[in-house]
């Protein structure tokens, strides 16, 4: 679906109270250190430790801009199983809601093996345009927040790091850090 195709159909849906939409994006937590810019003294030295890190989780999330609604998962990996997983778990969570999920076209969200479930419709953005889904700025906040200039001893470590600083973002937030014009 094109960017003309979604503001069309999402000024329809202005007048169909029946479903909901979400953005959903994933992002990938790691150890290997994040750097960013950091404030000195003049003239003193800077040091910053780093980390080598391979290991890594993912947190699927879908985000209703308009009213701050979420549904996030964290996962181990990226795959079309991992993804049906998700597709069924958020779809329980809307009971009998209808929802529009937007997302991008990465190949397990377009799997011909992935089953969507009755109450979930997937629209797709536009090739190579993260700039349109407003998760995108979720993972940002998250990031700058809990892994740049920080060193996690373990995996555990990061994940409860991030879920803590998660759970304090509440719908007010979401709708702000999520606002975006085109729906």
């Amino acid at each position: 679906m094109t960017l003309k195709k979604l503001l069309i159909a999402s000024n329809y849906l202005g007048k169909d109270k029946a479903k909901t939409i979400y953005f959903f994006d994933k992002a990938r937590f790691g150890l290997q250190s994040s750097l960013c810019r950091k404030w000195a003294k003049k003239g003193s030295e800077c040091t910053v430790k780093v980390k080598q890190g391979y290991q890594n989780f993912y947190i699927y999330s879908s985000v209703a801009p308009k009213t701050g609604d979420q549904f996030s998962l964290l996962l181990p990996f990226v795959n079309t199983e991992i993804m049906q997983l998700y597709l069924d778990e958020f779809s329980m969570s809307l009971g009998s809601e209808i929802a529009i999920l937007i997302m991008e076209q990465a190949g397990w969200h377009k799997s011909k093996d992935l089953i969507v479930p009755a109450n979930l419709e997937i629209w797709f953005l536009p090739p190579y345009s993260p700039e349109l889904n407003p998760v995108e700025r979720l993972w940002k906040y998250i990031k700058q927040n809990t892994i740049h200039n920080q060193i996690y001893d373990t995996l555990k470590h990061l994940e409860k790091a991030v879920i803590d600083y998660f759970d304090l973002i509440d719908c007010q937030l979401l709708t702000k850090l999520c606002a975006c014009s085109y729906i």
